[in-house]
C-alpha cells in the first residue's frame, strides 16, 4: 500500500535583514580562501584556527563592487592572516576581532573616531555573543536589539569538584588504561538516566574532566560540525537544544511545539531528521542555519529512524509496522509490513533488514516487490544492526557478542565476542572512520570495534552509568 505524506510545512527564512546571519558569499569566500580552516558559524561568528573570534558587522547598505578586496585595515594595511582587530572590506562588510582588555573581559577595538562602516554597522541579532562581552560606548548601537550578557552566567559547564552527582567517583582504575591510536585527538560525551548532565570523558579516562548541565535529562545527543556542536533532545521539552562545545553554552534553542525524541543526522544534506513520536511528525532541521525548515507529518509512533540511498526508514512502535519515506519521489510513504518487536533496521543493495528483538530473527525484504528473500536465526536478543561495507553487523545484547553476516549472500561469517559479561545497549558508528563504538549498560563498559577489519579494538571502563557514549573530535576550548 502507498500513501503520499502530508508536508505540514516549509519554513523559510528571509533574507531581508540580518536577524537570520548569513555571511555574503564573497565575504566567506574571501575569507575560507585566505583562512582555509577558518570556521563561519551560523550566527555569523568568525573562528579562526586559533580560535581568533571575529563578530560580523553588516552595513545598512552594500557597495556595488566587482571583485571583493579589503578597504582598509586597523592597525593599517595588515592582511588577513596577520588578524587585525578591524577589516573593512569594499563592500562595507566589516568584521571585529574579540580582544581581552587589561581586566580580562572582552571587547573589540577601542577606536577613538571610528570609521562610518563601523559607526553604522550591525551586529546579527540573533549572534550567540561571547561570555561577557563589552562595547565600547562610541560604537554602542552596532548591538541593536541583540542581547549582551556582562557575565558568565549563562556557562553550562560544571566541574567535577562542584558536581552534585552521587554516583561521580573521583578515582581512575589502579591500573592505568592504555589509549589507542584510534581514539587520540577524540572526545566522549556520556549520557545517564540519572542526571541531566551530560558527562566529557577523555578517551581511556574512566572520571568525567567535567559536565555539561541540561535543563532536563537527555533522550538523544548528536555531534556536528567536526564536533563543535551537540544537538540535544531532552525528555518532556519541545525544544532541540543546540550547545557550542568550545564555550560549554547554550547557543540556539529551537521549538518544535511537540516533544522531539531521536536525531538522525544527514551529513551530506547538511540536515537533521528529528522524530515526535506522540505528534507522529518528523521535523526536519537545516544545519547551515540551525533552524526548522520542515515539518513531516507521518503515520504512527516513529522510532529507528534509518536513512540510506534518498530512503528515511522508520518504524511505528504501536503497531510493529515499517516505513519508508522517499525523500526524492514528492516524500511518498511506503508502507513495507509489519513485524514482530522490530529493534532495528539496515539497508542495502535493495534489501531491507529487519531484526526482531523477541524472536532473535532476521527478515530479509525486496524493496521493490516487498517480497521475503530470506528468514534466519541471529544473536539473542539482536539491538542494533550497522553495515561496513559489504559486512553487516548484528549486536547481541544478551551474550554480548556482535555477529558479522555477508550481505552478498546473507551467510554468517563469523562472530566478534566482547567479553564484558554484561548487557549490550547500543551499537554506534563513528563518524568518519570505521570504528563503531559499543556500550555496556551493566557493567558501564564502552568497547570499540574496527569494522574494517572486523575486530574488537579495546574494552573501557568508565565512572558513569552509561545511557549512550558519542565519540567525535576533540575541539578546543575557548578560555
Amino acid at each position: 500500500m502507498r500513501k503520499f505524506l502530508l508536508i505540514l510545512g516549509v519554513f523559510i527564512i528571509g533574507c531581508t535583514n540580518v536577524f537570520a546571519a548569513k555571511i555574503p558569499a564573497e565575504v566567506r569566500s574571501y575569507i575560507q580562501e585566505k583562512i582555509p580552516q577558518a570556521d563561519i558559524r551560523f550566527d555569523g561568528v568568525i573562528i579562526f584556527p586559533d580560535n581568533t573570534i571575529y563578530l560580523p558587522l553588516y552595513p545598512s547598505l552594500f557597495s556595488d563592487i566587482t571583485e571583493l578586496k579589503i578597504k582598509e585595515t586597523y592597525p593599517a594595511n595588515q592582511e588577513l592572516k596577520q588578524e587585525p582587530d578591524v577589516v573593512i572590506f569594499n563592500n562595507d562588510f566589516v568584521i571585529l576581532k574579540v580582544l581581552t582588555d587589561g581586566e580580562g573581559h572582552r571587547t573589540v577595538l577601542h577606536m577613538v573616531n571610528p570609521p562610518l562602516q563601523v559607526r553604522t554597522g550591525l551586529l546579527p541579532q540573533d549572534m550567540l555573543v561571547p561570555s561577557g562581552l563589552i562595547i565600547p560606548e562610541n560604537i554602542k548601537g552596532i548591538i541593536g536589539n541583540l542581547k549582551i550578557d556582562t557575565k558568565s552566567e549563562d556557562m553550562i559547564k560544571v566541574e567535577n569538584k562542584d558536581s552534585y552527582e552521587d554516583f561521580l567517583s573521583e578515582t581512575e582504575p589502579a591500573s592505568p588504561q592504555s589509549l589507542i591510536s584510534q581514539l587520540k585527538g577524540k572526545i566522549l560525551f556520556v549520557t545517564t538516566n540519572y542526571s541531566k548532565n551530560v558527562q566529557v570523558i577523555e578517551p581511556a579516562k574512566a572520571v568525567p574532566s567535567y559536565s555539561l548541565a541540561q535543563k532536563s535529562i537527555p533522550i538523544d545527543v548528536k555531534a556536528v560540525n567536526d564536533g563543535k556542536f551537540l544537538l540535544v533532545t531532552t525528555y518532556d521539552r519541545p525544544f532541540v537544544d543546540i550547545i557550542s562545545v568550545a564555550d560549554s553554552r547554550f547557543i540556539k534553542q529551537v521549538n518544535l511545539t511537540s516533544n522531539p525524541e531521536e536525531i538522525l543526522i544527514d551529513k551530506a544534506n547538511e540536515k537533521a531528521y528529528i522524530t515526535s513520536p506522540s505528534a507522529s511528525t518528523i521535523f526536519v532541521l537545516d544545519m547551515k542555519t540551525m533552524s526548522l525548515v520542515q515539518k513531516i507529518k507521518i503515520n504512527g509512533y516513529c522510532e529507528n529512524l534509518l536513512l540510506r540511498e534518498d530512503k528515511l526508514f522508520y518504524v511505528d512502535k504501536l503497531k510493529n509496522e515499517i516505513w519508508a519515506i522517499e525523500l526524492k519521489n514528492a516524500y511518498e510513504l511506503k508502507d513495507i509490513g509489519k513485524f514482530p518487536n522490530v529493534s532495528a533496521l539496515a539497508f542495502k543493495d535493495n534489501k531491507l533488514y529487519i531484526s526482531s528483538r523477541t524472536k532473535s530473527r532476521i527478515a530479509v525484504i525486496d524493496y521493490t516487490t516487498l517480497g521475503l528473500i530470506n528468514e534466519f536465526t541471529t544473536v539473542n536478543k539482536p539491538i542494533a544492526m550497522n553495515l561496513y561495507d559489504n559486512i553487516l553487523y548484528v549486536l547481541g545484547a544478551q551474550n554480548n557478542v556482535i555477529q558479522k553476516i555477508n550481505t552478498k549472500d546473507d551467510s554468517v561469517i563469523g562472530a566478534i565476542e566482547l567479553g564484558t559479561n554484561g548487557f549490550s545497549s547500543g551499537f554506534n558508528l563513528i563518524e568518519d572512520t570505521n570504528l563503531a563504538v559499543v556500550t555496556d549498560l551493566k557493567n558501564n563498559f564502552y568497547s570499540i570495534i574496527d569494522l574494517s577489519k572486523g575486530k574488537l579494538l579495546k574494552t573501557y571502563a568508565i565512572n558513569v552509568p552509561i545511557k549512550d557514549v558519542i565519540i567525535t573530535n576533540k575541539v578546543e576550548l575557548f578560555d
